[in-house]
């Protein structure tokens, strides 16, 4: 049976140590963040996820969720772990406390959403959707509709959804066709059909806010002519109540490769009453606010997959014994060593732990970026942070779950034989983490994004400032303890730098070349930004050694640090290269030529 363990120390060293949260302990949101506090939210996190949403991940799996006469029950068990995570207040944590939330920083939020999607990814999907629906409300709702709707969805409640894709259309959303009229009383009939809409239908919650795009009539082509609505499964009473059922109904439950516990639905609109989120013919402006969120999000579920299949891998690697080691027994006095002392067996394993460490750090300081935005009184604070926001999302969602489904077959792998079946389950950990590289635009969109929007955004000033900083870092940290670490990440950022002349010298001249090196790019970025958390991680480590801290957890840091810095961070150089090609071995082909 797979089992989880939450890495509170992993944790608590990137938000006490690494990035030393409490310097922002004036801020709003972080002043109700201190040490003991943090520390106690993480403690009962890792309890929920390890005591009530783990044991259920394999039940999820097996049961799946059940259509019958337009009403979907959930698994075994998901009921009443939503209802514990309920009560004990979960979906409030980063939320609003004008709207009953708790106002804590996102970067401690990100932390239990990984407990979570790591202890249960599909169970994870369906607060996780809620909160996306929170901040588009949030951002682009009227002031009645957020006192309405956004203290239902804070406690869990109520959930919400995203209603983008319809079946001839997924990426190009210019192409669709849900329409919505109006009624006359500033309401709208909403009618069309959504497809592979998450936590779509469920018994969970009392109600679900459906947020759906849909064109008004008359309005623009293309997505200039798209608007959002709020679209309620039940209709609210003037007290605030439930009323009656609105026109919204579950037509299917798709059937998947993996994240079966969670309801992902074909829905059909027959007039159903919606309302307009923002302006008319701006609706992709408010989901945008939804799906980035939601990115960042899907990245994360990238890491946790990668960290939960590294877990078991380790864990059987351990314990199974299979040949002996090269340089001769390890276990004498058994018939066979434990396969851990195989090079390749570590080398998959490290790709894993180095991954998931760097890649966690790279989360949470995103996150943290995102804080300081809202947060900080330093206008220069807040405007770098929005620009590492915008510049890390696409990153943070392509790379990590690239690299996450990568970790989940090399864990895969180290079971050999017995990861193939289900006894062990670590081949839903697999199955589970290949829809992240699709959902909320697949990754070869996120590239795209990455190479044609946000390099170019406000001049250039986000990617120029993410150079500035590890420049600076570098400048600072040239000392004999981190120094072979330095040199390595200034090779990578050099390369990245490359890259990104490259593309702003040859794109415009054949947009061609863009897209052919965009996913060598993502993954470049993707290197380059873990290699530099793995830097700031690597300092802190040593400086805690020299000070006598806990000598093997820093040991161990910096050795996983050195595996990264010497195994993966050379990739940047192979990355660069397949961009400097361009796009002619690609495009020199002729449809009947493949």
């Amino acid at each position: 049976m797979p089992s989880y363990k939450a890495p509170l120390r992993e944790y608590r060293f990137l938000l006490h140590e690494t990035f030393n949260m409490s310097q922002y302990a004036t801020l709003p949101g972080f002043k109700d963040a201190p040490l003991d506090v943090v520390d106690a939210i993480l403690d009962e996190a890792a309890k929920l996820a390890e005591e009530v949403l783990q044991p259920l991940n394999q039940i999820g799996d097996l049961e799946g969720c059940k259509l019958e006469n337009g009403v979907v029950t959930t698994p075994k068990g998901f009921k009443e772990a939503y209802k514990t995570l309920v009560e004990g207040g979960w979906p409030a944590l980063v939320a609003d406390p004008a709207f009953g939330g708790q106002g804590l920083p996102n970067a401690l939020g990100v932390l239990f959403n990984e407990m979570v999607s790591s202890a249960n990814m599909a169970f994870g999907m369906y607060p996780g959707l809620s909160h996306g629906a929170y901040s588009a409300l949030m951002h682009h709702g009227t002031d009645a509709q957020r006192a309405t709707y956004l203290p239902k969805l804070v406690t869990g409640e109520w959930t919400g959804t995203m209603n983008l894709t319809e079946p001839h259309c997924g990426t190009d959303l210019g192409l669709l066709r849900t329409k919505a009229v109006p009624n006359g009383d500033g309401s709208y009939k909403i009618t069309g059909t959504k497809i592979f809409i998450s936590a779509g239908e469920h018994d969970l919650a009392d109600n679900i806010l459906h947020l759906v795009l849909a064109r008004t009539e008359g309005a623009p082509q293309g997505i200039k002519g798209i608007s959002l609505f709020l679209v309620p499964k039940f209709l609210l009473k003037e007290d605030g109540s439930l009323g009656t059922r609105n026109g919204v109904s579950c037509g299917a439950l798709e059937h998947k490769m993996g994240i079966h516990g969670n309801a992902t639905c074909v829905l059909n609109y027959d007039e159903a009453k919606g309302w307009l989120v923002g302006e008319e013919n701006k609706g992709m402006r408010a989901m945008f606010t939804m799906m980035n969120e939601a990115r960042l999000g899907v990245g994360l579920q990238g890491l946790s997959q990668s960290e939960v299949a590294y877990q078991n891998a380790l864990a059987y690697a351990k314990d199974r014994l299979q040949g002996r080691s090269l340089t001769g027994p390890k276990e004498a006095a058994k018939p066979a060593d434990p396969i851990l002392v195989h090079p390749d067996v570590r080398r998959m394993l490290l790709n894993a732990k180095s991954f998931n460490e760097g890649a966690r750090a790279l989360l949470v300081w995103t996150a943290l970026q995102g804080d300081l935005s809202h947060a900080s009184d330093d206008e220069k604070a807040r405007e770098f942070g929005d620009d590492m926001m915008a510049l890390l999302t696409p990153v943070v969602k392509g790379y990590l779950t690239d690299r996450g489904f990568a970790n989940a077959v090399e864990a895969q792998q180290v079971y050999g034989g017995h990861g193939y079946i289900e006894e062990n389950g670590v081949s839903q950990f697999v199955r589970d983490a290949r829809i992240a590289m699709i959902y909320e635009g697949a990754n070869g969109i996120q590239a795209l994004d990455l190479v044609g929007r946000k390099l170019a955004q406000n001049g250039g000033r986000g990617v120029f400032a993410f150079f500035k900083l590890i420049d600076d870092f570098i400048a600072a940290n040239r000392n004999a303890k981190v120094t072979p670490f330095i040199d390595s990440l200034a090779a990578a950022r050099k390369d990245l730098e490359t890259a990104t002349m490259w593309f702003m010298e040859n794109a415009l001249q054949n947009p061609d070349n863009a897209g052919a090196g965009s996913s060598d790019y993502l993954h470049l970025f993707g290197v380059t930004a873990i290699a530099f958390m793995w830097a700031k991680m690597a300092k802190t480590a040593s400086e805690k050694l020299a000070n006598g801290g806990d000598r093997s957890f820093y040991e161990a840091k910096l050795k996983t640090a050195r595996y990264y810095f010497d195994r993966v961070v050379p990739e940047t150089a192979v990355h660069l290269a397949r961009i400097r090609v361009g796009a002619a071995p690609l495009m020199d082909f002729a449809a009947d030529e493949f």
